[in-house]
């Protein structure tokens, strides 16, 4: 495409709603960490994966558990919100505010990439007694 000559109507829409079809035999949980693996074009509950691209978080329960790949869609919001904290070293604390975290699971954020086997589920906001506030 070639440069703009003339002024143009770019459409928006707000950064932080979205809708994308869902893997088959998938059911995502609302409040689950939402996103894709690679080269998929349908999307997953969070896991431990070196492909796992964190899209944002389930507004609401979509069950494709006995569909196929697409059959329904997952409403997702980006923003900052409180997942579970892993345990031991990699318990996630104040001092990595601002640092990337990374998935373990649809509820679970940890500090390391577990030895390169765990993708960036996003930055750390925060960190209080009932878990650790994640922008994505």
């Amino acid at each position: 495409m070639a440069a703009l000559t003339a002024d143009r109507n770019t459409t928006s829409r707000e950064g932080s709603d979205f809708e994308f079809p869902v893997a088959a035999t998938t059911k995502i949980y609302a409040g689950a960490i939402v996103g894709f693996n690679a080269g998929a074009a349908v999307a997953t509950k969070g896991v431990t994966s070196t492909t796992f691209k964190s899209a944002g978080v389930a507004v609401e329960q979509a069950d494709n558990s006995a569909g196929g790949a697409g059959d329904i869609r997952v409403k997702v919001r980006r923003g900052c919100f409180r997942f579970a904290n892993s345990a031991a070293g990699d318990l996630i604390t104040l001092a990595d505010i601002g640092s990337d975290c990374y998935v373990v699971d649809d509820q679970t954020v940890a500090k390391t990439n577990g030895t390169s086997t765990r993708s960036v589920a996003g930055k750390v906001r925060d960190v209080d007694a009932a878990g650790v506030w994640v922008e994505l």
